[in-house]
């Protein structure tokens, strides 16, 4: 943020305003400041005000120059200036990024006149600290798979009552339905575990968030061989959550009533470039586009109260990730842009054992 001094020539006042323009933080004003410094002592100002410059902010996998971004815009490499791979004020608003995580990351960077890189991640880890403390927790499913409760009730719907925020119990609890018939996500389910997966698997027993324990008894597939849904059987008396017994399941998993989850489509964000300097070395920068930075996902399900959210509302679908409903949706096609994701310990032992 740079303050430029401006005046009036009409009534002979000077003032300071805030402003961003094309050279915000950057030091192009230093070979101007000559004739700058000519048109103060040759104008009748009745002071002198003076104008500090800072080097450019920028960030590992992406660019800030306007140049580039209109060409991202007008060739089709993204959606529009407010894409949320953008990085425009219109771009992270539709991402779901908050006013105050921004803020924070501005605090933590600082000013200074020495060129310098910062990475992408300090942005993330000061919008996900804000997002964490604030956002309510919702449930959803990216890949929905089916299970069956052999023992449980058919026809009958529970009402589970489960936590806003566990980070700011004032936000209370909601209920969420809960049926014979549930979605799990696909990838919380492996017919051969490795180890270190503590997820679902046959003849393992995990808990289902504020719901009850669950054991898988049967795997159900296609004549192609592909896993269709899962036959499993609860423990009534660990309704909420808990065991009498004392028994603690390693994984606990989220979910939801196959019968009352709303379809959404949602768009996985990542960096925009697959390079943390697009174009260095004197590459083509745009052949260093990420071709994985959006992702469509169709025949996702989410929790009915996730029909009410606003645009512009983040959420965390538990487990998953931050997600904001985008303005493309409708009381009939929920459509969410994913914030960012969280934090994955099986994801980082996959990548270790790589």
């Amino acid at each position: 943020w740079c303050i430029y001094p401006t005046y009036d020539f009409a009534h002979g006042q000077s003032d300071a305003i805030e402003g961003v323009t094309h050279s915000i933080c950057t030091l192009e004003f230093e070979a101007h400041r000559p004739l700058y410094d000519w048109f103060i002592e040759h104008l009748p100002v009745p002071s002198r005000p003076r104008q500090y410059e800072f080097a450019r902010l920028n960030l590992t996998y992406t660019v800030l120059s306007k140049r580039v971004l209109l060409r991202l815009v007008t060739e089709g490499h993204v959606r529009g200036w407010d894409d949320p791979r953008m990085p425009t004020i219109s771009g992270l608003r539709r991402r779901g990024f908050p006013a105050e995580g921004i803020r924070d990351f501005a605090a933590m960077i600082g000013v200074a006149k020495s060129d310098s890189v910062i990475e992408m991640g300090m942005l993330e880890y000061a919008v996900r600290a804000v997002l964490n403390r604030t956002v309510q927790r919702r449930f959803g499913v990216l890949d929905p798979l089916k299970v069956v409760i052999e023992n449980y009730p058919e026809g009958r719907v529970e009402e589970m009552e489960v936590v806003n925020n566990p980070e700011d119990l004032s936000a209370g609890t909601r209920k969420v339905p809960f049926s014979r018939e549930l979605w799990i996500e696909r990838e919380d389910f492996m017919e051969e575990p490795p180890p270190k997966f503590f997820r679902l698997a046959p003849g393992r027993e995990v808990r289902l968030r504020s719901a009850y324990f669950v054991t898988c008894r049967e795997v159900v597939k296609d004549a192609a061989g592909s896993l269709i849904e899962l036959h499993c059987t609860y423990d009534p008396a660990t309704r909420g959550g808990e065991s009498p017994d004392g028994r603690r399941p390693k994984a606990t998993l989220h979910w939801l009533a196959a019968n009352h989850a709303v379809p959404a489509e949602v768009r996985l964000y990542d960096y925009l470039f697959c390079r943390p300097d697009p174009g260095g070395d004197g590459r083509d920068l745009f052949e260093d586009l990420n071709p994985a930075s959006e992702t469509v996902l169709t025949g996702c399900r989410v929790e009915p109260s996730l029909a009410a959210v606003p645009v512009g509302q983040t959420v965390q679908f538990e487990r998953l990730g931050y997600f904001t409903p985008d303005p493309d949706s409708t009381p009939d096609h929920l459509v969410f842009n994913r914030t960012l994701t969280l934090k994955d310990t099986w994801a980082k032992v996959q990548a270790r054992d790589r």
